[in-house]
């Protein structure tokens, strides 16, 4: 056999209150693409940091080709060959593409010459990408292009990738998959972290399961079903949401030829976005990142107030209003960026949930905080949405992603709304969570609740909206019955090329 590449043997990592890494063991050999597969908060996160040199385990040993493997620091593991493409871009938007790349070498050459580098990198990977170009100007696929050649560069024998696909179109998952298939082919292994299970059964070669920090099973994706690798990632059957059928009530958001200057140099106009919202009713929004997601959440959310005229709620204007005010009539909404924007990292679960409840969820009077009563609201929340925490006092940022994601989710829909937006509801969560979040949110709108949900999860879309609309540019296209709707359709009026009527500035 193969000497492997990587080998782990016995890792263990404890934190306060949680065991995150507790004896595990895999080995990848070298050209193999395997997927770290679990659900979340199940120590995935914690076991790359290790390999990576940003954590130090507790105990265990890794090799890498059969030699004792300590990274300290992350430059120690790119030294050893190992390079990591992390979830959360980490790039300069004022800067050129070189640039940030030069940013992250240790002996950077001179420019034009790394320019010259990466242009020869990025052809011969399938990844064109020009060095000059602005950061903000690129799209998501393209940032995550950059973070790639800046790998590459420097000619890492194992590619860590954390949920590389979450924030890309179909079309640029293809050229992703082509290049890791390259770099198999030529030798380097890829670990790689999804929880995209059809995406996992299409690239991978072979998965290691953890749950609650250990492994709990190893599978030949391309011989598995998705259903059955979620199953095993969470020890249980898999429930898939459901809604009985009913009607829509009446009119209770009305936008009309809603308009936004962009926020800034590289941020999107809301142009002319005309809709009727109806009680009960789930409206879907897909579009590629950077189309306009943001900006119209935080038009509905008040984050950005619009004059008057544009934004009707049950007959009043509340255009101009602050989102607190917002909030207080029953208009609540979820940003898609977690940490910093939907939750403030070092504050506690319990300070998080009082950020957003005080008034809603009477958690103040007169002017006074109840810390007890937001103490109460945080437990309801950890225990009905499974938020894996050791307490409501543990900070935000302690978190996995995908468990601050379903606080943040559950803090909102158990205020009960009459209007919810939410942006990427179900971004980087697990199956079983994915699946518990829809559930949650098919149940408001069954009890009368308006949803709109902006995702580019079109899955997740067809699932629970009955109406569905694309954003493209700042415009979006005319709402219609999600039943029916074909992908090529959705890729149209995705794309700003659909035959039906667009709202124009």
């Amino acid at each position: 056999m193969t000497q492997p590449l990587l080998s782990l043997s016995a890792l263990t990592k404890a934190y306060p209150g949680v065991v995150a890494n507790d004896d595990v063991s895999l080995s990848i050999a070298p050209g193999e693409v395997h997927a770290l597969l679990g659900e979340n908060g199940a120590g995935k996160s914690t076991l790359v940091k290790m390999i990576y040199g940003l954590v130090k385990p507790d105990s265990g040993q890794m090799e890498i080709n059969g030699t004792p493997f300590t990274p300290s620091e992350p430059r120690a593991a790119r030294a050893a060959g190992v390079g990591m493409v992390f979830q959360h871009f980490s790039l300069f938007d004022a800067m050129s593409v070189a640039e940030n790349i030069a940013l992250g070498m240790e002996d950077a050459p001179k420019l034009s010459l790394l320019s010259d580098k990466i242009t020869a990198v990025s052809e011969a990977y399938g990844l064109p990408l020009s060095p000059d170009r602005i950061v903000g100007n690129l799209s998501a696929g393209e940032r995550q292009r950059v973070e790639i050649i800046r790998c590459l560069l420097q000619d890492p024998k194992l590619l860590i990738m954390d949920e590389p696909t979450s924030v890309l179109t179909p079309q640029e998952v293809e050229i992703l998959f082509k290049t890791l298939r390259k770099l198999s082919a030529e030798g380097t292994a890829i670990l790689y972290i999804s929880h995209k299970l059809e995406e996992i059964r299409s690239l991978c070669d072979s998965a290691t399961i953890l749950r609650l920090g250990k492994v709990v099973g190893h599978c030949t994706p391309r011989e598995t079903t998705a259903r059955d690798m979620a199953e095993m990632m969470v020890g249980k059957l898999l429930q898939t949401p459901t809604r009985a059928p009913q009607t829509a009530g009446e009119v209770i958001l009305r936008l009309t030829e809603l308009k936004a200057p962009a926020p800034n140099a590289f941020g999107i106009a809301l142009k002319g976005i005309s809709l009727d919202l109806r009680a009960g009713e789930v409206l879907g929004i897909g579009g590629v990142a950077g189309n306009g997601q943001d900006e119209l959440l935080a038009a509905l959310s008040g984050e950005r107030p619009v004059p008057r005229g544009m934004i009707e709620y049950k007959g009043e204007d509340i255009g101009p209003l602050s989102p607190t005010a917002r909030r207080m009539r029953g208009v609540l909404a979820a940003p898609e960026e977690r940490m910093g924007h939907a939750a403030a990292p070092d504050m506690s679960l319990v300070e998080n949930a009082m950020l957003t409840g005080a008034q809603r969820q009477g958690l103040e009077q007169h002017g006074f905080l109840s810390w007890p009563a937001a103490t109460q609201f945080a437990h309801a929340i950890i225990e009905r949405f499974d938020v894996r925490t050791p307490g409501p006092q543990a900070a935000a940022r302690s978190l996995s992603g995908g468990n601050l994601q379903k606080f943040v989710i559950g803090r909102e829909v158990m205020q009960q709304p009459e209007v919810f937006v939410v942006n990427q509801p179900t971004w980087g969560v697990d199956a079983s969570a994915a699946a518990a979040i829809r559930q949650a949110l098919l149940d408001l709108s069954q009890a009368g609740a308006a949803l709109i949900v902006i995702s580019q999860d079109l899955d997740e879309l067809m699932e629970i909206s009955d109406r569905f609309a694309a954003l493209n540019e700042g415009r979006l296209t005319e709402p219609r019955p999600a039943l029916g709707i074909t992908v090529e359709e959705i890729g149209l009026m995705m794309g700003g090329a659909h035959g039906m009527e667009v709202a124009h500035a």
